[in-house]
């Protein structure tokens, strides 16, 4: 990987991070806790994370709050997105 590569890929991280900050306290929260998830054990390529984010922005837009998006359980929650991904874990 390119130096050019390495900064375009920080630019789009920072810009996916400041979508995190701009959602609602308890959809942030939830993506926080879904994204150590997936550090930890989750998809080994983390490619699920801008959907996720999507996901989260879509249903802050429509009203709906967090735990109906995703759950009472956050981990279940987490296991049936990775069900097919390959995991570091």
């Amino acid at each position: 990987m390119g130096i050019q590569e390495i900064i375009e890929s920080k630019k789009q991280w920072r810009a996916h991070m400041a979508r995190v900050k701009a959602l609602p306290p308890d959809h942030r929260i939830v993506y926080k806790e879904i994204q150590r998830y997936f550090f930890k054990v989750g998809p080994a390529d983390a490619s699920l994370l801008p959907g996720l984010l999507d996901f989260l922005e879509e249903g802050a837009a429509a009203g709906r709050g967090a735990v109906e998006l995703v759950g009472n359980d956050v981990a279940a929650f987490c296991d049936d997105l990775v069900r097919d991904s390959r995991t570091d874990a």
